[in-house]
Parts: C-alpha cells; structure tokens; sequence
C-alpha cells in the first residue's frame, strides 16, 4: 500500500503563506478541545494535523483548552487529554485556556456595545428560535435590538454583576437578520451561567459563546493558521467578522474533513451515553474509539499517526473502513511485538516417550520480523503440554495439519510428535491427548528427515502461568449505528468481548506490564491490561492476525 501522495491543500496554503513571508513567514497552530470527554480517533487525525503542519514548517502548536461551558467540564478531562497529545508524539509550546482570555473577551463585547454592534435581549430561547427565521425566510429582529448603547451597557455589566438569573438575558451581536447563513442572524455571544468553572471558580457568572471566544483567542494567541474541521466552515464568516468589527489580529480559519470510522460513534454525546448508561466500562473500556482505549488496548502511537497520515486530508467528508486502521496497526506491530506461546483453550497433551519429571530449556526468537530479531528467551518443555483444543480433530479430513489419530505436527521450538491415543469424558469432550515424540526432531539440529505440513504452540503444564485474556471485536454490528433507524444502542454487538479466565501462557509472560506489545503466535496481538497484576495476568487482544471480520460477514 502506497503512502506517497503530493502536497495536500493545507501544506500548499501554508506553503505559500511561508514563502510570500505572511505574518513573516511563522507558522503557529493551536489544537482547543473542549475538556468535555475524552479524546477519540477523530481528534487524533486533528492532533497530527495541526501538530504535523506545524513541525513540518518549523512552527509551534498551542494546545488550547475551549472552556467556556462550566457544566460539563471537568479537569479530569484536561488531564486526560494532554496525556493523549504526548503518548502520540507531539509536544505542544504553550498550555492556553480560552477562560485565561475571559476578561479580554468581556472587553471585546464591550466594544461591540459601544460600536453598535450588540445588544443584551430579554428574549426567551424559544422567543430568540422563532423569530431567527429558516434558511429560506428571514428573520425578524428582536423587540429588544435597538436598546441605547447605555442601556445595553448598563445591562450587561448587571448581567456579569450576577443581577439577573439564567436565561433572563442574553448578549447578542448585531449583524443581518435576513442573511442566508443562520449563524450570521444576531448570534448569541453571552449568556448567563451561575456555574462554578473549573480554573476561574465563581468569579464569572456570564460566558462567552464558542463562536465569540474561538475566534479571539485565536487571534489573542496569534494564530496563523486555525484548522478545524467541516463542521465549522459555515460558522467562518462569524469568525471573520468578529475579527474584522474587533480589528484585532486576522487569524484565519481552514477546514478540512473530519475523520469518521465504521463501526463506531464519533459523537461525544453518544460517547458519554455508552458510559452513563454501563455498556462499556469507561472511556478508556478498549471498545471504544479514544485514545486512552486505543492505547489500553495495545495500539502504538506510530499506528494510528501512520493510519491518520495515509488517510490523508480531505475537503470532504468520508467514512473510513475500521479494518484500514486495524491493519496500520497490524503491520506495526509486526515488526514491535515479540512472539510468544499462549493457549487459549487447552487441552492437555501427554508425550508418553518424553522422561517423565524432566525439564527442557529450549530456545524461542522473540521476533524474527525485527531487525535484530528482538532476541531470544528460554522455553521450558516437559512431558505434559496444553494445547489448542482446536489443533485436535478425533476425525481430521484430509488436508487438517494439526494432530489426530495417526497425525504428526510439530511443535513450534520443539520436536515432531505423532498421536497415538486420546481419552474422552462421558459428554464425549477431549480430556487428554497421547503422543510420542521423537527425539532426533529438535528445532534447530533436526537429523530425523521428517518433513511435517503442520506446526502448533503450546505451553509446558508445569510451568504455565494462568491469565485473564479478553478478546476484544467491534462495538457495534453495523458499519454506521448513527444513521441506522432508531437508537443507536440497538446496534451494539452483544460479541463485541469475550472474556478466558483460564488461559495458560509460558513463563516468560510473568513480568508483563501494560505497554508491552505480544504476539501470541497464531492468534493474534495482545497486550497486558491495565487491571493486570503480578498475581492475575490479564491481557487484551488489540487486533487478530488477519481481518476475519469481512469473511463473518460474508457468511452472514
């Protein structure tokens, strides 16, 4: 898959910007989250967007947060977002928050005032609706849109004084009621909010709008490129005419695609649902699309700025399919993630020629895809091994090279063995496999000349550690739950986790910790969970080997 592409439209804007010496040539981005949930995949492209465009002409990126809502933020969501920003790899220059700019914003609205350009309504939100018009009729202007400058002053110092209740007055800036972008129809700029803020505490009780503090703080920061996504393209004459009427400094504002995944939601309101509501276990429950979940999950940072920069940047709105992020991630880990032996549903298997309480050490490559190799560790081997219970057929057909009656496998670092014999319980289940091994076989000086199609893993009885794994699959069954007919919750995949108590993996797992990346051979990449312990090993599938998804639904 080919990751060469020319230029896209941001890297020739602000090319050409660099090279005509626009702001004198300094290129200054900004990332403003709103700390109001955690951070999803979507935000990630945005991240590599802006911090990427910045690196990549020798510039800066802000990380801004957009606090001007105190009901729903949290600084437990600051924290978590700028630990997303560093695990993908980027470092921002300064930490700004639109509530450091409020008295400023306040003065702007001021200004606004003073030129005539805004005026503090008494209409209810239900008032402010029905007279705001449709995009194809006008609006009519408010009873209240040509108070006196004075009293509009008067009113909003009262407002900010705490005089008034919420919702008994709003600011609204004085534009064109009859214009064909709604949001230029005397947008609302302040309202009223008896809320504790997180930074400022009680010491405001008015709030400026995301359109009214957006754009300034932009312009406070000096920022030359804003970047943002589709969503906001009609809200850029607002933020241009803010701008123009404040006759401060001209960022400018561009937009690209915003980033959208089968399978999933990108909604935080939705996001939050999933949590409120117990359908998953928290933001970071590695079902979900944020990044603290892709990265509890066991996805690599280097993954998902791969995945955002091939995806690329689009002037339109798209869908991506999930399997193309789940297969960046699978080639990176390929080359990062060492080989080890897991069982997952065993059986136990009994070479009856191997000496009975006799230990092997042999050796296994943690990593043949690396570059080094990754290394070698040791892998204990005895007479008594789990198996896959699914590496055992009874009546195998032709072509199965795995083990049955009369079969020969070999074992993966180990020795080719026949089966001789089995046992069964009364429900007619497997219990026990007899084989015999032959000694001449061993990996690495095979003198036996004996050539076997099949190659399995396995783990030593007496040495295994038991682990918790949880196999992870897609949230959701359907490739966009948003724009399916009903809830959205109606579409959640009952399969999404499966959870083994009681896998077997070899020894040399024990010192696990969350963020090492495994591959458990044949079965797909795993990596320990952040409820894993010393005592109880838990780890989460990140992805399978290959993207069996496709073929489930074709059967379907």
């Amino acid at each position: 898959m080919s990751t060469e592409k020319g230029p896209n439209f941001l890297e020739e804007i602000i090319e050409e910007d660099v090279k005509n010496g626009k702001h004198g040539g300094r290129v200054l981005t900004r990332f403003p989250p709103e700390p109001n949930g955690y951070l999803h995949i979507g935000h990630a492209k945005s991240i590599c967007v802006n911090f990427g465009l910045a690196q990549q002409f020798n510039g800066k990126t802000n990380l801004r947060f957009d606090d001007t809502n105190p009901e729903k933020e949290e600084t437990e969501y600051v924290d978590s977002i700028q630990a997303d920003v560093k695990w993908l790899g980027f470092e921002w220059a300064n930490v700004f928050y639109a509530s450091d700019y409020f008295d400023q914003i306040y003065d702007f609205a001021v200004k606004l005032i003073n030129n005539g350009l805004a005026y503090v309504d008494d209409s209810t939100a239900e008032q402010i609706a029905a007279l705001k018009g449709t995009p194809t009729e006008a609006g009519k202007p408010s009873p209240f849109r040509d108070r006196s400058i004075a009293e509009n002053l008067d009113l909003f110092t009262r407002m900010k004084n705490g005089e008034f209740k919420d919702g008994e007055k709003v600011l609204r800036a004085k534009i064109d009621m009859s214009s064909p972008n709604m949001h230029m129809r005397d947008p609302i700029i302040y309202r009223i909010k008896h809320a504790h803020h997180h930074r400022t505490g009680d010491k405001w009780c008015i709030y400026p709008m995301y359109d009214f503090a957006h754009g300034q703080s932009d312009s406070i920061e000096k920022i030359t490129h804003s970047i943002c996504t589709l969503e906001f393209e009609v809200h850029k004459p607002l933020y241009e005419w803010f701008i123009e009427q404040l006759e401060i400094f001209p960022s400018k504002q561009y937009e690209f695609a915003r980033l959208n995944l089968t399978y999933t939601v990108m909604s935080k309101r939705k996001l939050l649902q999933l949590v409120n509501e117990k359908h998953v276990s928290g933001w970071d429950d590695p079902r979900m699309p944020t990044i603290s979940a892709y990265r509890r999950r066991g996805f690599t940072p280097e993954s998902i700025r791969n995945f955002a920069t091939r995806v690329g940047v689009a002037r339109r709105e798209n869908i991506i399919d999930v399997g193309f992020l789940e297969f960046c991630v699978r080639e990176d880990l390929n080359k990062r993630a060492n080989r080890v032996m897991a069982v997952l549903d065993p059986v136990k298997l009994i070479i009856t020629n191997y000496p009975e309480g006799q230990t092997e050490i042999l050796t296994g490559e943690n990593n043949p895809e690396a570059e080094d190799h990754g290394g070698t560790r040791e892998l204990p081997f005895s007479r008594e091994l789990w198996i896959e219970r699914e590496d055992f057929m009874e009546n195998a057909p032709k072509k199965f090279f795995r083990l049955g009656p009369g079969l020969s496998v070999r074992l993966k670092h180990a020795y080719i063995i026949k089966c001789e014999d089995f046992k069964k319980d009364a429900d007619g289940n497997i219990t026990e496999i007899h084989c015999s091994y032959i000694p001449e076989s061993k990996s690495g000086s095979d003198t036996s000349g004996i050539n076997v199609k099949g190659t399995i893993h396995w783990v030593s009885v007496p040495h295994a550690i038991t682990a918790e794994v949880r196999l992870y699959d897609r949230l959701f069954k359907v490739e966009d739950p948003s724009s399916e007919e009903g809830d959205f919750k109606e579409y959640i995949n009952a399969d999404s986790l499966q959870v083994i108590n009681n896998a077997f993996v070899e020894p040399s797992l024990k010192s696990a910790k969350p963020g090492d990346l495994f591959q458990f051979i044949r079965k797909g990449y795993f990596c320990p969970d952040t409820d894993s312990t010393s005592d109880h090993l838990v780890f989460n599938r990140t992805v399978t080997l290959k993207d069996t998804w496709a073929k489930e639904q074709k059967k379907d």
